[in-house]
């Protein structure tokens, strides 16, 4: 990939980029960390061309197969969660990579990321995108992600992009000590959810409602 296209041009140039980041600063992201991650991954990159001039609108964009690239703010809002008041995400398990931007994202905060996708066409697409930033080191698997990744497991951060009726038990027992644990809960009305492993147990929290795409079982 020549370096000009990962930069962009007109709708998919840094300057777009950095209104996206001013964006997300107005609507209440406040993570220097998460906003400086979001700021370094050209998203156009990892939509289809025909949307490219769209990929820093604040919106959802189709990926095909029934699946979505979640809005920046969705992303950033999502990330600065997981992340809170620690210096780093630590070993993260991401749970439905699609295009492979989301992962990008992460993979700028810490280096030990980890990412599932349960659909072979859209995992070897992500492949294809984050080949194009090599310094990035994010690890992909073909998996069902409802079940997570044992055996990469404890995870310090986990993430999951599609909604779930609830949390699934198998990633309450992946998270390590202290870990963090975000998704969306619900079905035709969806709310972000926090989850923390202290001493005690675990904590959740319910936060602003969103809309995602179903968390699928199996693999295809």
């Amino acid at each position: 990939m020549m370096k000009h296209a990962l930069s962009g041009v007109g709708m998919t140039s840094r300057r777009t980029r950095a209104r996206m980041i001013d964006r997300l600063r107005d609507q209440g992201i406040r993570s220097e960390a998460v906003l400086s991650a979001m700021s370094a991954i050209p998203r156009h990159i990892f939509v289809d061309e025909a949307l490219a001039s769209r990929a820093y609108e604040d919106t959802a964009l189709p990926l095909g197969f029934a699946q979505t690239i979640s809005q920046p703010y969705i992303v950033a809002r999502m990330i600065e969660v997981l992340l809170g008041s620690r210096a780093s995400l630590g070993k993260t398990l991401e749970v439905g990579t699609g295009c492979g931007y989301q992962a990008a994202v992460l993979g700028t905060l810490t280096p030990s990321v980890y990412s599932v996708e349960r659909i072979a066409p859209l995992l070897t697409k992500a492949r294809q995108h984050l080949r194009q930033i090599p310094e990035l080191l994010v690890r992909l698997k073909h998996a069902d992600g409802g079940i997570g990744l044992p055996e990469a497991a404890p995870f310090d951060s986990i993430i999951v992009a599609a909604a779930a009726r609830q949390v699934p038990p198998e990633l309450l027992q992946q998270l390590a000590s202290g870990g963090h644990l975000v998704l969306p809960i619900g079905g035709r009305e969806q709310y972000l959810c926090h989850v923390e492993k202290t001493p005690e147990g675990f904590s959740e929290t319910r936060l602003e409602m969103v809309r995602f795409v179903p968390l699928v079982a199996g693999i295809e």
